[in-house]
């Protein structure tokens, strides 16, 4: 297996996917395989996320490698997902338009380059709604 199919075999890493309890209705980003609440009695599946959320804090960055951001300064949020999780994702926005309780859902973008000749990574990041 090439690295590239084996970073393309990480649900998680192209398509918000993460786990469900079936027992609490729990849900988890990144995945897990064991229900923090429920431990052995859970019975954890894979789950796809909406992708749409409200940004609950940010911090608007002026440094960074350029293989991570070529645009500076750029916004980093934590955005709690419609069901319930929350992560931290790049707000593809001009640092004066988010706020606290934006509206955003995922979009796919490019997350890292390994130079100008090397692999790129894609993976999810945020815009405002319309």
């Amino acid at each position: 297996m090439t690295v590239a199919r084996y970073w393309r075999k990480i649900p998680q890493r192209y398509n918000l996917v993460g786990t469900k309890c079936e027992v609490c209705g729990g849900v988890f980003f990144p995945p897990r395989n064991i229900c923090p609440h429920c431990r052995r009695d859970g019975k954890i599946v894979p789950f796809r996320f909406s992708g749409n959320g409200t940004v609950l804090t940010y911090s608007v960055l002026y440094s960074a490698s350029e293989q991570y951001c070529d645009v500076k300064p750029y916004v980093l949020a934590i955005i709690e997902l419609d069901e319930g999780t929350r992560l931290t994702s790049h707000v593809i926005c001009e640092p004066e338009e988010v706020y606290i309780g934006m509206r955003v859902h995922s979009v796919f973008r490019v997350l890292d380059r390994e130079g100008s000749d090397g692999v790129i990574h894609y993976g999810t990041k945020f815009v405002p709604d319309e």
